[in-house]
Order: C-alpha cells, then sequence, then structure tokens
C-alpha cells in the first residue's frame, strides 16, 4: 500500500424515521454502493451542494459499517428515545451541474413499490453537515435553481400568453413553468438560454425510465406528455420569438421531457426549422434525440439545425437495447445519425444517462471512448440517471460489456485522455461557446 496516499474515512451513516425525518447514526460509518457491490469509499465526499436535498427511500433499509468490526450491517430496526422503529435508507438528490459517483449503500425490500424518478446519490453526515458523493462537472451557474419559479414567473407567463395568444406550444409550456416547474420550459417566459419546443407525443422507444409515460409497475410519470401536436406555425412562431429576443445562450430545443421521440416528426419539424431560419439567423437549433431515423434528422439537417444531443445510456450493445428497448430501429441507425451529424458538421453532444458500476465498467468505457473517437462526439452531457436503483439494475444485470468498475471519476478521466478535444459538462453549449475545453479548464476540471 502506498504510504502516501491518504486514507479516506467514511462519514457518519444516515437513516430516516417512518415520518422520513434524517437522523446520523451514533456510531455506524457511510459505505457507498457501485453497481451491485458495496464499497469503502474511495474518495472524499463534498459537502452538500446548495440547493441539493436529502430524501429519504421509503422500502429500502440502510447498510452501515460497524466501525469495530468493520463488516457491512443491514439495519432493520432502530431505537431512539425509547422508540423501536424499522428505518428508512437516506440519499442526496444533486442540482443542475453535479454528478453522482457512488448510489447509496441500501438494500431494496422485495415487493415495495417503485421509488419516484429522481437521481439518488450517497450521503452521510460529515463534520460540518450533509456531505454527497458527487462531482461538479458544468461550472456554469445559468441553471442554478434559485434563476427559477421566481415571484415574477406567472406575470412572465402572462405577458407571453397574451402578446401570442392563439398559440398552442404556449398553452403548453404554461403547465411545465408553473405546474412542473421545468427549467427549459421557465426560460422560454424568461426569455433567456435554452427554451423547450416540445412537439410529438409518440415515441419509438420504451426507455424503462421514461419520464412522462407510465411503465408498468413503475411509479407515476413526473412529467405529463403532449396532448395535442403542435402545428409548424406555432412552432415557427414560437422559436423565432426565443431565438430573436433571448438573451444569454439564445437556443431552442425540440426533444423534451414532456414529449416522445421528435423524429417522428421530422418533416413538420424540418419546415418549422426552415421558417425559424427565414425570419432570424440568431442563436442555436438543437434537437434532443434517440437519433433513429436517420432520414428525419438529415431533414432537419438540411434545414438548417446546428446541433444534436443523442440519448443513451451505453454506446450500444445488450445495456442499450436492455433500457431503451427500441421499437423497428437499432442502434446501428443511432450510428448512422451520428455519421449523418458528424458529415454535416453539427455541434454533437451525447446525454450519457449514467449509474456508478455500471457506465464506469472498462468494456463500457471502451466502448464509449471507441464511438467518442469515431464521430468526434464534441460533449459528453453527464446525467445521473433518475430512476429506483434497484429497478434499473434487476433490468441490466449481465447486459453490460463487463470488466471491473474504475469509478465515475476515473471514467471521465479515461474519456478526455482519450479525446483531448472532449468537453464534460451537463449543459448544451450555445454558439460562441463550443470550442474545445482550454488546457486551463481540463486542469482546473481534474
Amino acid at each position: 500500500m502506498d504510504a502516501t496516499k491518504k486514507e479516506i474515512v467514511p462519514p457518519k451513516l444516515l437513516l430516516a424515521t417512518p415520518e422520513g425525518v434524517v437522523i446520523e447514526h451514533p456510531r455506524f460509518l457511510a459505505p457507498v454502493r457501485s453497481g451491485d457491490d458495496f464499497l469503502l469509499p474511495t474518495e472524499e465526499p463534498v459537502p452538500l451542494p446548495p440547493c441539493g436535498k436529502l430524501t429519504h427511500l421509503p422500502g429500502y433499509r440502510p447498510v452501515g459499517l460497524n466501525p469495530e468490526s468493520g463488516e457491512p450491517v443491514r439495519l432493520d430496526t432502530f431505537r431512539l428515545d425509547g422508540r423501536t422503529f424499522v428505518p428508512h435508507a437516506v440519499a442526496a438528490l444533486l442540482p443542475p451541474g453535479w454528478t453522482r459517483t457512488f448510489i447509496p449503500a441500501a438494500l431494496k425490500i422485495p415487493g415495495t413499490p417503485q421509488l419516484p424518478q429522481w437521481a439518488y446519490t450517497a450521503a452521510g453526515w460529515g463534520e460540518h453537515g450533509p456531505v454527497a458523493f458527487c462531482l461538479r462537472t458544468d461550472e456554469r451557474d445559468h441553471w442554478d435553481p434559485r434563476r427559477f419559479s421566481t415571484p415574477d414567473l406567472k406575470e412572465r407567463v402572462d405577458a407571453l400568453v397574451k402578446a401570442l395568444p392563439r398559440n398552442g406550444v404556449v398553452r403548453h409550456l404554461m403547465h411545465c413553468a408553473l405546474v412542473e416547474r421545468c427549467f427549459t420550459a421557465q426560460n422560454i417566459f424568461y426569455c433567456r438560454d435554452e427554451g423547450g419546443l416540445p412537439s410529438s407525443n409518440t415515441c419509438n422507444a420504451r426507455c424503462l425510465g421514461c419520464i412522462s409515460e407510465r411503465r408498468p409497475g413503475g411509479p407515476p410519470s413526473s412529467m405529463s406528455r403532449l396532448d395535442d401536436l403542435p402545428t409548424v406555425e406555432d412552432l415557427t412562431e414560437l422559436g423565432a420569438w426565443h431565438l430573436s429576443r433571448a438573451e444569454g445562450r439564445a437556443m431552442v430545443s425540440f426533444g423534451q421531457g414532456c414529449e416522445g421521440e421528435p423524429l417522428t416528426r421530422a418533416p413538420a419539424l424540418a419546415e418549422a426549422v426552415r421558417r425559424m431560419r427565414e425570419a432570424t439567423d440568431r442563436g442555436s437549433i438543437n434537437i434532443n434525440t434517440n437519433g433513429s431515423l436517420t432520414r428525419g434528422l438529415k431533414l432537419l439537417i438540411d434545414a438548417g439545425l446546428d446541433a444534436v444531443r443523442f440519448s443513451m445510456n451505453a454506446a450500444g450493445g445488450g445495456l442499450y437495447d436492455a433500457y431503451y428497448s427500441p421499437q423497428g430501429y437499432t442502434f446501428e441507425d443511432v450510428r448512422r445519425s451520428m455519421a449523418a451529424a458528424r458529415d454535416a458538421g453539427l455541434y454533437i453532444a451525447v446525454n450519457l444517462l449514467m449509474m456508478p458500476g455500471v457506465n464506469d465498467r472498462l468494456g463500457e468505457v471502451e466502448r464509449l471512448a471507441a464511438l467518442v473517437t469515431e464521430f468526434h462526439v464534441d460533449q459528453i452531457q453527464t446525467r445521473s440517471l433518475c430512476i429506483d436503483p434497484e429497478q434499473y439494475l434487476a433490468r441490466v444485470r449481465g447486459r453490460d460489456a463487463g470488466g471491473e468498475a474504475m469509478g465515475v471519476r476515473a471514467m471521465l478521466d479515461a474519456l478526455k485522455a482519450e479525446a483531448p478535444w472532449l468537453r464534460i459538462g451537463n449543459f448544451a453549449r450555445g454558439i460562441g461557446e463550443r470550442e474545445p475545453p482550454s488546457a486551463e479548464e481540463t486542469s482546473a476540471a481534474e
């Protein structure tokens, strides 16, 4: 063992009462979980980031480390102030710009309902308060939660409805902004940065963690899918309005959480892109897509699309199929779409749905690095997968490319070493900020 290497002391274990009150265990320490492996932490946790939260996990029993024996212990009961109860495990929920490195060390009791769709992160109690196992992967602050759901939001919504009274997309985004508090929807009303243009209510994948359509046995979906298909006129009107007026990183994006696969409406979207570009040459037009319909993507590219973000949990193979359940397409179609975007010179991002202990396995990292290199991917947007960890692991066990789990930090370092131009971040880059990261940025990130 390297005598100079600093020993990592785990934080104290957190657990919750049946009422959801989070407390610190008086003796036990907090291990972490990577896939199915329960481990001593291999990195220091960080103080719970601003706007981060702690939450209890009903149906999950906390696993603590007995500091005297060094053995992990599942806590089925706990006694506090003369009261004995069944404890819940505790996790952290991270704000935008952070990526988890471990999931909570906890065991699910068979037969309990699936957890709601959040990205559950290993947490504990440090010397000065709650800590989480995560890393900052995007330093930009324009997605800071404190900039959203402000007291003047309703007034801004009313103003845009008055300005575009017959626009069906605006009416849909009202609900997204005010009720579901979607940041991308709210940006439309704040008239800044990236604004969403939901466009489709059908999909050709059956994603296990779909957030707009409930899966059998799964939790309620966290967003409402579009009821009516927006017209080309409505998409054009709102898109041109935002691009021509938005402050900051002016951008509109097809492919939001409240819709299906936007490429299923490729002809209509291509016409909307063409008309937006006739109205203004300002800002960026982006699509978030599974990349399944190459011919449709080419229509949008020819019309003026300049950026594309491909959603995937893996760079192909059984792991991809296990999560996405493609309907009428394969990952080879996704590859063809990536080639089309590369050949057209678009800014290419991969929205990587990540689960520690799965994506960071050596075989998966090598497969992803090869994809990044082949298609000269500009950016990996790390996205901690919002799903009950056991629901996901039960589906994908044995489906990945194998190898040891190297850890999320080491995985991202390996990708940057393989592709020096690659930007790691959580947010889309607008026109004017798409240059490869500088040596100073890379050094600071490390």
